[in-house]
């Protein structure tokens, strides 16, 4: 799918870990680490997002996708590309160890818990970085192919440097906490793209739901593994300051589009916005295959979440997210009501709510119930305003079924069937029985 990038890599190695140890002799102590290298904006929202098709690199969608970002674990995307690289040329085997040091056994969770002196294979170590987000390995990882973890940060500097990143920094293996180490949507779409195209032999690590390490299994946290179809990758993160991230990826009818959300106020919101871009993202691409033009911002409802996220101080990284509520409000000294995208709360179980009438608008009849729910979904989220006072059904009959949204007036289901209409959704109105 990819042209193989071809670059003096191999050779420039040793330069690069040459200028890596320069850099990291220089990088600040981690007592200095606490003073911020960079301020962000605190009256820009945190959100920020991007969508690019992974075989030509076109930017489908951009929304902030240049403004500085803290990256929190998606940063181990980078250091899996140097892994990757190592591995594919011949510098480390799948079946070498790595072994973890103090440094490393005391970095903060999410960790696979090895004590100093204890070892994984390098298969292992992979598994538990992108499957369990695990920062304890990231830092042996770093320490096994660069000799210090500030060192390899320098070389993931350089690396990202030269793959086009030209707003990131790195100085950490593992994406905790820390105001020197930021980047971009951008800049994470162009380092997600690359590790796929670069190295395509390894790119299923990202699609591993769980594995079983020392008689236990690991369960990952990229929920749209199970969820969203087509959906195999690539990396979650969170921490306090950075909000819910996530890089991921999907194919449908053989197109591939890669898109970054930053920013989000939980996993379900950032998870709903991630299916929400690419769903649409592969629809626009359908429909400018047949002479449309379209854009993905001209069919997708933009809600931004403002305010802090708020939280209890726990695991920093991307710890389990179980019991956590979020508090989304303007002031943090006075928590008001959560606001709701409406994309999410379609997604969230909710009391049933009196129909305000019996008429419906019907969006689609398919073959399967898993398509017209699909259908029931996308044009929720592209169109939450809408359809906001419908329930979505599905109605089957006669091997057909048939994705509705009902309990409307008369009115309401012209009017809506109108606007659907004039973004070039097919829809008819439906009478009461």
């Amino acid at each position: 799918m990819f042209a193989k990038l071809t670059s003096a890599r191999s050779v420039l190695v040793a330069a690069g870990l040459a200028l890596a140890g320069l850099f990291g002799a220089l990088a600040p102590t981690p007592a200095s680490a606490a003073i911020p290298y960079l301020q962000l904006n605190a009256s820009e929202p945190k959100y920020a997002a991007i969508v690019i098709d992974a075989n030509s690199g076109e930017v489908l969608y951009d929304k902030r996708a240049d403004s500085p970002r803290y990256p929190a674990s998606v940063t181990k995307v980078m250091t899996l590309y140097l892994t990757f690289e190592a591995l594919s040329e011949g510098r480390m085997k799948l079946t070498d160890r790595v072994v973890m040091s103090p440094r490393a056994a005391a970095q903060a969770p999410t960790k696979i818990g090895l004590r100093p002196g204890d070892s994984m294979s390098v298969d292992e170590a992979i598994k538990a970085m992108t499957v369990k987000s695990a920062n304890d390995v990231a830092v042996a990882m770093a320490e096994r192919l660069a000799g210090s973890e500030s060192r390899f940060a320098a070389l993931m500097t350089l690396r990202g440097q030269e793959l086009g990143m030209r707003n990131s920094r790195f100085v950490n293996a593992s994406g905790l906490p820390d105001s020197r180490q930021i980047s971009t949507a951008r800049d994470l779409a162009i380092l997600s793209r690359a590790i796929m195209r670069d190295f395509p032999q390894y790119y299923s690590y990202f699609s591993i739901r769980g594995f079983t390490f020392r008689g236990n299994y690991v369960k990952g946290h990229n929920r749209l593994l199970d969820s969203m179809e087509g959906f195999d990758g690539l990396k979650t993160g969170y921490t306090n300051a950075s909000g819910f991230n996530l890089a991921g990826s999907a194919v449908r009818d053989g197109r591939r589009l890669i898109a970054v959300v930053l920013g989000g106020p939980s996993t379900a919101w950032r998870d709903n916005n991630m299916e929400d871009l690419l769903l649409t993202g592969f629809d626009v691409m359908k429909r400018r295959s047949r002479g449309e033009r379209t854009t993905i911002a001209a069919n997708i409802y933009e809600d931004d979440p403002s305010g802090p996220i708020q939280r209890p101080s726990v695991e920093q990284g991307d710890g389990d997210q179980a019991g956590l509520k979020i508090v989304l409000t303007e002031n943090p000294h006075n928590p008001g009501p959560m606001k709701v995208s409406p994309t999410l709360r379609a997604a969230q179980a909710k009391p049933a709510k009196k129909p305000q009438g019996e008429w419906s608008v019907q969006v689609g009849a398919f073959k399967s119930k898993s398509l017209a729910n699909e259908q029931l979904k996308l044009v929720r989220g592209r169109f939450a305003k809408v359809v906001a006072d419908a329930e979505a059904a599905v109605e089957g009959a006669g091997g057909t079924f048939r994705a509705q949204f009902q309990g409307l007036t008369a009115d309401a289901a012209r009017s809506a069937c109108s606007t659907l209409k004039a973004k070039r959704v097919p829809c008819m109105v439906l009478s009461p029985r």
